[in-house]
């Protein structure tokens, strides 16, 4: 019998948001797996553990949730004008695939950070002390995002007293510029892909709900909280515990989905968990968050919770952060007439961990509404770097 081996790949685990990953430059992943397909597949989900029947882990990096089981490529930039291209892939816990069909918003804060890092930047560009712009291609859905990266004595800052609700210790502000985040993907469309702002969806089994459809940041489907029979107040355990309720939001989504033109037939929503996401909203209220934080009702413009692979997400996720300023930014929305409607530049929202704020440049062109730009802060630290280890025969 031969004896089996593993190998071992240069890696930094990093959180980048309220999300954790791990991170590889494109040179150090075994030649297989330099380009797109079942080897890379393979390596990330042996990387993170998955599938696992379990849910939980034991045997990789992962955490067992959609904010950790992640994994990212960089590498020099293809494209002129930016530093590096950003590749996601979000990693099935349960079964095997990897989707790439969106974005990371909270990890592209880590992939600004660790393109420095990685020496992927022109060392020319990075200051000794200041705010290195790190112009990032996110290949997944061929758009660019800038990140203010705070240096000190030529390295990344990461330590600090920016605080964000979901992560426990404060660290550097690192502020993201999502550049014209409409129309994610290669789908084609609009901003609105069914040309409506607010539309009557139709959800087989359940019913008929107002759902604002947007494709900025990431695809999404939004949906009022009242209308199925939520107050926006919630937290995860009040609905990740409840099979059936979890089974009702994907009939949503796949209808949202389908509606979309995202997929043509509900089956494919099983390979496509990560996009389009799918939340509601309502107007604010007092809560009292997971930390422990009360929250109150003046604190904040409306409430929004969002599902990410399936299950509530501990805080939000950045690109549907986008999405929210965004489609807040438009008059009409449900986002928008929960913050209470007219024209806003930015909102500050309710989410299970607290509250974040989140600005959209939005405008109307030739009848067409079109965002220009998303803005929001995060942080980034490194958490472990050195070799992640694998079996030989995953490749």
């Amino acid at each position: 019998m031969t004896q089996a081996t593993q190998i071992k790949i240069p890696a930094t685990y990093m959180r980048g948001g309220t999300s954790k990953g791990v991170f590889f430059r494109l040179q150090d992943l075994p030649a297989s797996c330099q380009t797109p397909g079942e080897a890379r597949d393979r390596l990330f989900m042996r990387v993170i553990g998955s599938p696992d029947p379990y849910a939980a882990h034991i045997d990789g990096m992962g955490g067992a949730t959609s904010s950790t089981s992640k994994c990212v490529i960089l590498s020099k930039s293809s494209q002129p004008d930016h530093d590096v291209d950003y590749l996601y892939g979000q990693v099935s816990i349960d079964s095997p695939f990897v989707d790439w069909s969106g974005n990371c918003g909270n990890l592209s804060t880590a992939a600004g950070a660790f393109a420095i890092h990685a020496g992927l930047v022109d060392p020319a560009r990075i200051p000794e002390n200041g705010i290195c712009t790190v112009r990032v291609w996110q290949a997944n859905i061929q758009k660019t995002i800038i990140a203010q990266v705070p240096v000190t004595n030529g390295q990344v800052q990461e330590l600090g007293d920016f605080e964000l609700d979901g992560v426990t210790f404060p660290a550097a502000e690192i502020v993201l510029e999502f550049l014209d985040p409409s129309d994610d993907g290669e789908e084609g469309g609009s901003m609105f892909p069914t040309g409506n702002l607010v539309d009557d969806l139709e959800v087989p089994g359940l019913g008929t709900f107002k759902a604002t459809m947007i494709t900025a940041g990431i695809p999404t489907v939004f949906v009022n909280a009242e209308d199925i029979g939520y107050q926006g107040t919630e937290l995860r355990e009040d609905i990740n515990g409840n099979p059936e309720a979890l089974a009702r939001f994907e009939a949503i989504r796949v209808a949202g989905a389908l509606r979309m033109g995202l997929i043509k037939t509900p089956e494919e929503a099983l390979k496509r968990q990560h996009t389009p996401k799918i939340a509601f909203v309502s107007r604010p209220r007092d809560y009292l968050a997971s930390s422990g934080k009360q929250i109150k009702t003046d604190d904040i413009d409306l409430l929004v919770r969002a599902l990410s692979m399936g299950k509530l997400h501990h805080a939000m996720m950045g690109t549907c952060a986008v999405a929210i300023g965004t489609a807040a930014a438009v008059p009409g929305t449900l986002v928008n007439l929960a913050a209470g409607g007219g024209e806003r530049g930015a909102v500050r929202f309710g989410h299970p961990s607290g509250t974040l704020r989140v600005g959209a440049e939005a405008r109307q062109v030739d009848g067409e509404w079109t965002v220009t730009k998303a803005i929001m802060s995060r942080s980034a630290r490194i958490i472990m770097e050195g070799w992640v280890r694998v079996p030989a025969d995953t490749i």
